[in-house]
């Protein structure tokens, strides 16, 4: 006998579907003592930090052949690679068909009820970080996550050991020579090291050959001013707490970095003016806080972050309380100004169902809300944000979206 439903019916079934799949503002990212772990590969850090599911990949016999084979691998190139770079990235790195083997293995293990169903439920969902891949089924969502976070240890390690080209060479390029005798010897003991302690998980030896990859090459940007819920933005999140949102027709008023090119200027003009333009919209009760975007980004390498000394120049010059600044030091591109933002609002309790503010020179202003939603498309892989009504030629709304929550996979620095 068939069952024919409502229409209405239907819709409210579809739509409780659609909210099983999305993230949940309350929900806490399972930290590791590396905010440079945890914020590249979070899959990877949830099976290294829940006790069950770490206990049950353990114990997983073909797992743990593959990380066996892999640890061979790494063994055999301490022997033979010597002074070639690129020889002992390879077997550090995984090959494709490594990752299709584990993908095959996780799909396996995987049951709606056991320790990898819950992980997709209870963390991969509702964090967000995964997304772009809620549409999949559950089990498919797993596979994703984790071909996704094997691809972002390729990356890092193409990159930060075996020299290729990021996505932006004139700032986030490898900070040494491949023909230094001095980097081979490094690299080598990167890779021995990667071996050391108990690694008993398929993934361990790539991951710490990463993560001691960016360190080497002074790359930890990602974990600038972590934890910043209890550091620099400590004072907002205290006001986020109790503030009425009804009072203010914007959520936050978003102010975008601009870097200076040489390496002694801490603070460069652009972000004075910028900082000067939104300093007058949160005087006039727009938002309850600005939010300063911006990275340690120009020039190369540069010691300076745009966010901190953009606070520091609201507080000390323009008089705005500490508790009304939020800051976001990660980002190092319009795109991910916009991003980030969104990101901290989500995770720090603001309404994203709220419009909020940009405010910059007007060159940026109007490539925001031109140009940038479809750089965001082809970079990041979806549209951060909506635009709202243009109030002037230094100010517009944005609407958040919180697929900005999704890891960047090939952007260690800024995931």
């Amino acid at each position: 006998m068939k069952v024919f439903y409502p229409f209405f019916m239907l819709c409210l079934l579809w739509q409780g579907l659609q909210a099983q799949h999305k993230p949940e503002q309350a929900y806490q990212l399972i930290k590791s003592n590396n905010a440079v772990q945890y914020k590249n590969y979070y899959l990877l850090t949830l099976f290294q930090q829940l006790p069950e599911l770490n206990k049950m990949l353990k114990e997983n016999s073909v797992l743990k052949k593959i990380a066996d084979t892999k640890s061979a691998q790494v063994n055999e190139a301490l022997k033979t690679c010597k002074a070639d770079i690129s020889c002992y990235a390879n077997a550090l790195k995984f090959s494709t068909e490594e990752i299709t083997a584990i993908s095959q293995e996780l799909s396996n293990s995987y049951k709606e009820n056991n320790e990898l169903g819950k992980l997709v439920s209870n963390h991969l969902i509702a964090s967000g970080c995964y997304t772009l891949y809620t549409n999949e089924n559950p089990k498919n969502l797993l596979i994703k996550a984790w071909e996704q976070d094997a691809n972002a240890l390729n990356y890092t390690i193409g990159v930060y050991v075996a020299g290729n080209k990021p996505n932006y060479p004139k700032i986030d390029s490898i900070s040494f020579s491949l023909k230094d005798k001095e980097y081979a010897e490094l690299t080598a003991a990167n890779a021995s090291l990667a071996l050391q302690g108990q690694n008993e998980l398929f993934f361990e030896p790539a991951l710490n050959f990463a993560l001691v990859a960016l360190e080497l090459n002074e790359r930890n940007d990602a974990a600038d001013y972590e934890p910043m819920v209890s550091g620099v933005n400590q004072p907002a999140i205290s006001q986020i707490k109790k503030t009425d949102w009804k009072k203010y027709p914007y959520s936050v008023i978003l102010v975008p970095g601009a870097g200076p090119e040489d390496k002694e200027t801490a603070l460069s003009a652009g972000g004075m003016i910028r900082c000067r333009l939104a300093a007058i919209q949160y005087l006039k009760g727009q938002a309850p806080f600005i939010v300063v975007s911006g990275g340690r980004v120009h020039p190369y390498k540069t010691k300076f972050s745009e966010a901190f000394e953009m606070k520091k120049f609201l507080i000390e010059t323009l008089q705005i309380p500490e508790s009304a600044i939020i800051m976001e030091p990660h980002a190092r591109h319009t795109t991910t100004n916009m991003r980030n933002c969104v990101r901290l609002m989500f995770r720090y309790g603001i309404p994203v169902d709220k419009p909020a503010m940009v405010s910059t020179v007007k060159s940026q202003s109007y490539y925001i809300t031109t140009v940038l939603l479809e750089r965001c498309k082809k970079e990041l892989g979806y549209y951060p944000y909506q635009n709202g009504k243009r109030l002037s030629d230094t100010e517009s709304e944005f609407y958040p979206n919180t697929t900005s929550l999704q890891i960047d996979f090939d952007e260690p620095l800024d995931p």
